[in-house]
C-alpha cells in the first residue's frame, strides 16, 4: 500500500517538476531575447512580456494534472492500487516531459519573435500564432491525464 502511494508521488512530481523546469527555461529564453530587443525597440516591451510569458503555461499544466488526479478522480489516497499507481506514474511522466520539451521550443519560437520584433518586424501577431503548435502538445499531454485518471479510477 504504501509503495503504490509512493510511486504515484513520484509521478505526480514528475508531472510537477519537469514542466515547472521547462517553463523556467522556456521563459528565461524568450527574456533574453526581450532584453536585447528592448535595447532597439523600447516601446514594445507589452509584445515582448506577453511573448516572454507564453512559455509559462506548461507549469501550470503540471499542477493542473495533480488537480485531476486528486481532485476530480480521487485517485490519490493510501488506499491507491498497483494498476492506479503505474497509471499515475506513467502519466506523470507523458505530461512532464511533453511540458519540459514544449516549453523550451516554445521559448525559441517566442525568442525568435522578439528578435524580428526588435529589429523593426510587425510579427506580433504571427510569432503568437505559431508559439501556440508547442502548446499544443502540453494540452494534448493534459488531455492524456485527464483519460488516464477516468479510465483508472
Amino acid at each position: 500500500m504504501d509503495t503504490n502511494f509512493l510511486i504515484a508521488y513520484i509521478g505526480v512530481g514528475l508531472m510537477i517538476a519537469l514542466s515547472g523546469i521547462g517553463s523556467a527555461y522556456g521563459v528565461t529564453i524568450a527574456g533574453n531575447a526581450a532584453i536585447g530587443a528592448l535595447k532597439k525597440e523600447d516601446s514594445k516591451f507589452g509584445n515582448f512580456l506577453v511573448l516572454t510569458a507564453l512559455p509559462g503555461t506548461q507549469g501550470l499544466y503540471g499542477f493542473a494534472g495533480y488537480y485531476m488526479l486528486q481532485n476530480i478522480f480521487n485517485i490519490l489516497t493510501p488506499d491507491i492500487t498497483p494498476i492506479q499507481s503505474a497509471a499515475v506514474l506513467g502519466a506523470g511522466f507523458a505530461l512532464g516531459v511533453v511540458g519540459l520539451l514544449s516549453a523550451i521550443r516554445q521559448g525559441q519560437v517566442c525568442a525568435n519573435g522578439i528578435a524580428s520584433i526588435g529589429q523593426g518586424n510587425d510579427v506580433f501577431v504571427k510569432t503568437l500564432i505559431l508559439a501556440v503548435f508547442p502548446e499544443l502538445y502540453a494540452i494534448v499531454a493534459l488531455a492524456g491525464v485527464f483519460l488516464i485518471g477516468s479510465a483508472v479510477v
